[in-house]
């Protein structure tokens, strides 16, 4: 299930980041909740997958 939850908020993560608009400009929402994800997506591999620091 970790695999899974990793998996999913790391192509979240990808498309909060990466996204832009037809005129060039990142949306503000996007990569806010693209951030949001990207810690959750690490947290998740760092500590309940490899085992912690």
């Amino acid at each position: 299930m970790d695999f899974l939850f990793i998996i999913v908020t790391a192509l979240i993560a990808w498309h909060g980041l990466t996204f832009k608009d037809n005129e060039g400009k990142k949306d503000f929402v996007k990569l806010l909740f693209g951030a949001i994800a990207l810690l959750f997506c690490l947290r998740v591999l760092f500590f309940d997958i490899l085992g912690g620091f």
